[in-house]
């Protein structure tokens, strides 16, 4: 054999192991007992459409993670709405939890938390064009009295010569917490001088404007920034000295509007935890963490649990991947990778979701998203049939609990009731 032959089929042999080494190993698993008992109990008694499932277990430790907390470090807990939009999860997070406040990012839910939670304390998540605020007391119902328990978030001055000329509209007085930038930078107060321009036109329309507080939210504190940076305590610490710095502003400044029962908020759920070492907050703002999707899988939140899902049916299985217009050329997609050994349609689709179990499932970039019958590819080991349900963790809470209808509430595996999300 001449050297050169010989080195080029060695090289070959060499480049077709590599290759094949290359190869994609099996992914798939089955459902582990926990799945396979919410797969039994919905197969069974379930609605069989795509529905958005609560774990009331983990839902009730994650509360308490969050209640004792809080109340270890003597703030208040006030309940993100958003993330949790169903009228019937407020009042048991609200009572499990020792808790009447509650923010609010959207008029018409507004509305809502008005009418459905007449007791409660109200506080804006974010600032809201004046015509929303004017709609919202056009269409105010029952016995909430904004006056005393709704705080409307203010970011600049101008909004708040806004708010000014409609409470002189309305004959009446609103009460107005100032959003403050401690670090987010997503808009609010700056510097000492614009807060002195806001500060000044409360104190001199008191018939019209009362100063209800601040409001500092630190979603940078846990996620979003390299940690190269600073990690979540230091970035913590320097939000809450220009908390500091702004409270000391109005004391020295203001000294008339300052009280001890305002509302000073801050946190949010990646950085919860970390405030109570901090003693300037007066309340904390979490929703998201009682849910925990996927976009919050980190270090701060480390000890709560997933405890809501989206569950859909399979209703076709199809054996290997087959491209369209490539038909029996595509058996090399299914030779290649195992995982594509498998093709699932599932009932709707296209969410903003990641697939929880059977482990191993895969979305085909090739074939495409469908919002009416989405592909899950998948090797024969995930063990899915028809009628089986492919399980999904939300990567965000609060519009996709708003997809499914009512909440499928379940216990101990099995299903207790169906809770009804705001709609509006």
């Amino acid at each position: 054999m001449k050297r050169r032959t010989f080195v080029l089929g060695a090289t070959a042999a060499v480049a077709a192991a590599a290759v094949w080494w290359a190869r994609p190993g099996d992914n798939g698993a089955p459902y582990d007992a926990y799945f396979r008992a919410l797969n039994a109990e919905l197969k069974k008694n379930g609605p069989m459409r795509p529905c958005l499932v609560i774990d009331m277990d983990r839902l009730d430790r994650n509360i308490d993670r969050v209640a004792t907390t809080l109340r270890g470090a003597g703030k208040h807990y006030r309940i993100v709405e958003k993330s949790l939009p169903s009228q019937k999860l407020i009042e048991y997070i609200a009572a499990r939890a020792g808790t009447q406040r509650l923010m609010s990012f959207h008029q018409p839910f507004l509305n809502l938390d008005a009418e459905l939670f007449p007791g409660f304390d109200l506080l804006m998540g974010k600032p809201l064009p004046v015509r929303s605020a004017q709609q919202f007391y056009q269409q105010l119902k029952g016995g909430f009295d904004p006056s005393r328990q709704l705080q409307w978030l203010i970011d600049t001055p101008q909004r708040l010569h806004e708010y000014l000329q409609l409470a002189r509209g309305l004959n009446t007085r609103l009460r107005a917490n100032i959003e403050i930038d401690v670090g987010l930078h997503r808009g609010g107060v700056g510097d000492n001088a614009v807060l002195e321009q806001m500060l000044q036109t409360i104190a001199a329309h008191p018939q019209h404007l009362e100063f209800a507080g601040f409001m500092g939210y630190d979603a940078h504190v846990g996620m979003g920034v390299p940690s190269i940076l600073g990690t979540a305590p230091e970035l913590l610490a320097k939000a809450m000295a220009r908390y500091q710095g702004y409270v000391d502003f109005l004391r020295s400044a203001h000294a008339g509007l300052w009280r001890e029962d305002l509302t000073l908020n801050a946190g949010g759920s990646p950085s919860y935890k970390l405030h109570g070492a901090e003693k300037l907050s007066s309340e904390i703002s979490t929703g998201t963490a009682l849910l925990k999707p996927t976009h919050y899988d980190i270090d701060t939140l480390a000890e709560h649990e997933p405890a809501a899902f989206i569950a859909t049916p399979v209703i076709k299985k199809n054996g290997p991947i087959q491209i369209p217009a490539l038909d029996g050329k595509s058996k090399l997609f299914s030779w290649w990778d195992p995982n594509q050994r498998e093709t699932y349609f599932v009932y709707g689709g296209w969410w903003l979701a990641d697939y929880e179990s059977p482990k191993g499932l895969q979305f085909n970039e090739i074939f495409g998203h469908s919002a009416n019958q989405e592909i899950v590819n998948a090797s024969p080991t995930v063990g899915l049939g028809v009628d089986d349900h492919v399980f999904l963790r939300p990567q965000i809470s609060e519009s996709v609990l708003l997809q499914f209808g009512d909440l499928v509430m379940m216990r101990a595996g099995k299903i207790v009731d169906y809770w009804p999300v705001f709609n509006a």
